[in-house]
């Protein structure tokens, strides 16, 4: 970690324990975690990032299987492991996600989506985020193939999950959050 964890009773104004009551509130039993640790140095920013993930996490109609899989993409494109090791279970988890899939998420090259392993919305979620994960510019063919399978709607929430998962990924490994950059690539656990 490049800055200290902040301590609950470091924070000693009103506004800031107003703040931290609201990031606890977020995270119900698990309690604060490594990443709100290092964001509430700027309680005002550990406020607005609360609020804006607590949507895009709790608020979208996206299924769990559509968001983690976007989230443990982009963790895996920025090799940001912290991320990875909070949401691999969660994807692991999901309805209809089977151990190939997650293997998959985690072991396919950057612009090569394992076709027959996941169904065909889970591998145009796939092209999309590595798209705006690596190339930030996503071609005409990859975003018509996204939109064969999400509303409108959900296409916004695949965007803002997959952008707002990459704002945190880069956050993650640029502070070296959870200790994590030096950690390489999970081993596969699973045989194809």
């Amino acid at each position: 970690m490049r800055l200290p964890y902040v301590k609950e009773e470091d924070l000693t104004s009103e506004a800031d324990k107003a703040v931290l009551e609201r990031v606890k509130q977020r995270r119900g039993e698990k309690g604060l975690i490594a990443l709100d640790r290092t964001l509430l140095h700027s309680p005002p920013v550990a406020d607005g990032w609360n609020s804006f993930l607590g949507a895009i996490r709790t608020k979208t109609s996206l299924p769990t299987s559509v968001r983690e899989t976007a989230i443990a993409r982009v963790a895996v494109l920025n090799k940001a492991w912290y991320e990875w090791e909070s949401h691999s279970p969660i994807l692991r988890a999901a309805d209809g996600i089977t151990s190939e899939h997650v293997d998959a998420v985690l072991h396919s090259l950057p612009r090569q989506v394992h076709k027959g392993i996941q169904d065909d919305k889970h591998a145009a979620l796939l092209s999309y985020t590595d798209a705006m994960t690596l190339d930030v510019n996503v071609p005409d063919e990859i975003f018509a193939a996204l939109k064969k399978h999400f509303s409108d709607q959900e296409v916004v929430e695949v965007t803002s999950t997959v952008a707002a998962y990459n704002c945190v990924s880069r956050f993650l490994v640029a502070l070296d959050v959870g200790e994590k950059n030096l950690q390489k690539e999970p081993e596969k656990e699973w045989e194809l």
